[in-house]
């Protein structure tokens, strides 16, 4: 009896280590990334409808098709001072949407001449509804959720930009 009870004490303590063994060996490994951070490609003017300057931002440009995709995804904040300004060849009505993006966008539209079309304000982190834009636009600005309400963004106003050599 005293016999059965070790084997059994035996085969318990066994099955415990082999049971811990296997959940460890099983866990998957996590990869760490490093957080993507913001490069300054170039500096944006907001201009009022008046000529006054509004705003001066620093910016990071999205030219090719992967940045215009990727966009602002997976950032997990971007200063009031930052933006990133998208640039098309050509002139048309745009769709952006939020998927994988982090944080509260305002999403601002602007033609060939660099005049507002319109704004998607405050868009909501990772919904992928469909954001459009009023009309055709060749550029494209993402800025922080609220900056274009509190620094009175409005109908007529423009940008101006310089990328740095």
């Amino acid at each position: 009896m005293k016999r059965r009870f070790l084997n059994l004490a035996s085969l318990a303590l066994f099955l415990s280590f082999s049971l811990t063994s296997c959940e460890e060996d099983n866990k998957e490994d996590s990869i760490e990334t490093d957080p993507i951070t913001f490069t300054k490609e170039g500096e944006l003017y907001l201009i009022k409808a008046s000529g006054d300057t509004l705003r001066k931002l620093d910016i990071e440009l999205a030219e090719t098709p992967y940045e215009h995709q990727t966009g602002l995804m997976y950032r997990e904040s971007m200063e009031d001072d930052q933006g990133m300004l998208f640039i098309y060849d050509t002139e048309r009505v745009r769709s952006f949407y939020m998927k994988n993006t982090y944080i509260p966008l305002d999403i601002i539209y602007y033609d060939a001449d660099s005049t507002l079309v319109s704004i998607q304000k405050n868009a909501t982190p990772r919904d992928e509804t469909s954001l459009p834009s009023d009309g055709p636009t060749k550029f494209v600005l993402e800025i922080n959720g609220g900056l274009s309400d509190e620094w009175g963004i409005e109908d007529g106003d423009r940008i101006d930009f310089s990328k740095l050599q």
